[in-house]
């Protein structure tokens, strides 16, 4: 059971390109929350380091974490697998330290079903609209025009999953979502009212899926 000492777990997911990574980075960097580096099999991008973006291994030494029971959450992501250790989780939760997560709605529901005593604020990240999306996709190092047709396809399955999140934050402009989101994460913590509009996020998905 959790105290008022303990950390607090802040999940951000979205369908790919929508900016969830980036949030990420900068609400740990100006808050101090600790970032979940999650393990994965897919290959680097160019920009990334190992250990920090993520921890990069094989099928083989994934596959053996997930025999140890050693994930708190994991899942395969358009054929690679990504999944959060739980140790060092519970480690800085304990210790009161904030917990930031990057991972897909299927991780996020694993952590949910969990029920591990914690506070946890759970954000679906969504871009301003599919055109949008497209442009992002493509500007990344996804040379295959494949690749992105395959994510945006995936985007009309991921983003049904908006109703299991307790948020669901427009990435228009980065400074606005990101400030949308600090606020929303202030106010769950010190048990505030905020302004958040579910039906102005109904309209948009209803504008997203059509």
């Amino acid at each position: 059971m959790s105290s008022r000492e303990d950390g607090v777990m802040i999940v951000l997911s979205s369908p790919s390109g929508a900016g969830k990574t980036t949030l990420t980075k900068l609400l740990s960097k100006n808050n101090n929350y600790s970032i979940s580096v999650s393990h994965t099999t897919r290959k680097p991008r160019n920009s990334e380091i190992d250990s920090k973006d993520y921890y990069f291994v094989n099928q083989e030494k994934f596959k053996d974490l997930i025999k140890k029971n050693e994930f708190l959450e994991y899942a395969k992501v358009f054929n690679n697998l990504y999944g959060t250790t739980k140790s060092p989780v519970i480690d800085n939760l304990k210790n009161g330290q904030n917990v930031i997560f990057d991972i897909d709605w299927q991780g996020a529901k694993q952590i949910k079903e969990k029920g591990l005593g914690y506070k946890l604020i759970t954000f679906f990240i969504l871009p301003p609209s599919k055109d949008v999306l497209f442009k992002r996709l493509s500007n990344r190092d996804m040379k295959d025009k494949l690749i992105v047709e395959e994510r945006m396809m995936q985007f009309n399955k991921d983003i049904l999953h908006w109703v299991d999140y307790d948020y669901v934050v427009i990435n228009d402009n980065l400074e606005s979502c990101y400030n949308e989101v600090n606020n929303l994460i202030k106010s769950e913590i010190g048990q505030l009212n905020n302004s958040y509009d579910v039906e102005f996020i109904k309209k948009h998905i209803a504008s997203l899926v059509n």
